[in-house]
């Protein structure tokens, strides 16, 4: 019963100090939104800026750890694959090739990813939102 104790006190020891690794939660400038039409922006703010922008909105766990860990990691993936922040900047046949990746990932359903849906559910998209995604993103033009 003792050694159980200590093993349970280590761990509540463990989860505390961890508490103090800092994580980056930043959300840098915004340096160029992409311009749609205003039924897609809402989609895509909410449904893909949280990880594919600077204007994320960290929930209450993105304060523990190691949860913080997964969120700050996702976060910075995401905004490294893509990011609406920064969309103006990209070249145009960059913003094509990003259109075909969103379209096809939209279309297949894993973007969102259903780990955020769960934690997020309004973040899925009905299937007349994903139309309107893969409506833009099929179109060959800059906005």
């Amino acid at each position: 019963m003792k050694t159980i104790l200590k093993i349970i006190a280590a761990i509540c020891f463990a989860g505390v100090v961890v508490q103090f690794i800092p994580i980056t939660k930043d959300n840098p400038p915004v340096t160029g939104e992409i311009a749609v039409s205003e039924k897609v922006q809402q989609i895509v703010k909410r449904s893909c800026y949280d990880c594919h922008s600077n204007e994320t909105k960290w929930p209450w766990y993105s304060r523990i750890a190691p949860i913080s860990w997964l969120v700050a990691r996702d976060v910075k993936e995401g905004r490294q694959n893509l990011n609406f922040s920064t969309w103006q900047n990209l070249a145009k046949a960059e913003q094509e090739n990003f259109k075909n990746r969103i379209q096809l990932e939209v279309s297949e359903d894993s973007m969102p990813p259903f780990i955020y849906k769960l934690g997020h559910p309004d973040a899925k998209m009905s299937e007349n939102e994903k139309e309107a995604i893969i409506k833009w993103a099929s179109k060959k033009n800059p906005s």
